[in-house]
């Protein structure tokens, strides 16, 4: 088997037990009109549960040590970006997976695998992946959660969940590379990258444009916002303290 139809099987193997888009009824599951569309209402909904702060962690159950994030995010390492998204995403899954499709409609990022089922990766792993070989920078991972708040506040049919955010990541990272990066790989590389077709891609790219209107470039103070948060909401990561100044300098004896 070649290097390239082993990535592209990545979306043809199902799982042993395909999870559906929605569960039976559940007196604690949410309804369809309290769905959490949002990266950003994710997040502040976590820190108002919570109530996490730099100062304030929640007891921690192991050893682990917190790791130290900078306070300017383009110096962060991707990997651990990558990581504090993927969480992120998780959240985002196990609360919409529960809702059912609005009216029973399908997007253009919905799986179409037979079975309708989740590909055979995990979201941390395929993000991981795309970091590793798509050489994802952190204001291009950045700029991918925006994309969340902005896809889902003009297509509302759209959802994070778990037959749709693999083609979301893929398609996210293709058109912020393309955006903010001086230079980027072709389609055909980012497609099989991401485990599907060039055609399918360039469909999906073209689809996410229309949606958020070709605005694709977010404030550079936005990004900072959607740093912090992730870190914030994070009981393994915590943002470095802020310098506390330079030391005056020994006056000249007289």
């Amino acid at each position: 088997m070649t290097q390239s139809s082993a990535v592209e099987d990545v979306f043809n193997t199902p799982p042993p037990k395909p999870l559906p888009r929605g569960l039976p009824a559940d007196p604690e599951a949410p309804s369809a009109a309290s769905a959490t569309n949002s990266a950003t209402a994710i997040v502040a909904d976590i820190q108002r549960a919570t109530a996490v702060t730099d100062g304030q962690k929640k007891a921690r159950t192991d050893s682990r040590p917190v790791k130290i994030m900078p306070r300017q995010y383009e110096t962060c390492d991707p990997k651990d970006l990558g990581v504090l998204i993927s969480d992120m995403l998780m959240e985002l899954i196990r609360l919409n997976d529960k809702i059912p499709l609005k009216d029973g409609k399908l997007t253009r990022f919905h799986s179409r695998h037979l079975y309708r089922a989740p590909p055979g990766i995990s979201c941390h792993d395929y993000l991981n992946r795309l970091i590793q070989h798509a050489t994802l920078s952190p204001p291009i991972l950045l700029s991918m959660v925006f994309y969340i708040d902005r896809l889902c506040a003009m297509y509302p049919a759209f959802t994070i969940g778990s037959l749709t955010v693999h083609r979301f990541l893929i398609t996210a990272a293709t058109v912020a590379s393309k955006g903010l990066s001086d230079s980027f790989w072709t389609n055909s590389t980012y497609a099989r990258i991401g485990g599907i077709s060039t055609g399918e891609l360039a469909t999906l790219e073209l689809d996410f444009l229309q949606r958020v209107s070709f605005r694709i470039v977010p404030q550079p103070e936005t990004l900072v916002d959607y740093y912090c948060s992730l870190i914030q909401r994070s009981q393994d990561y915590r943002l470095e303290d802020e310098p506390t100044g330079v030391e005056p300098m020994d006056e000249d004896p007289p």
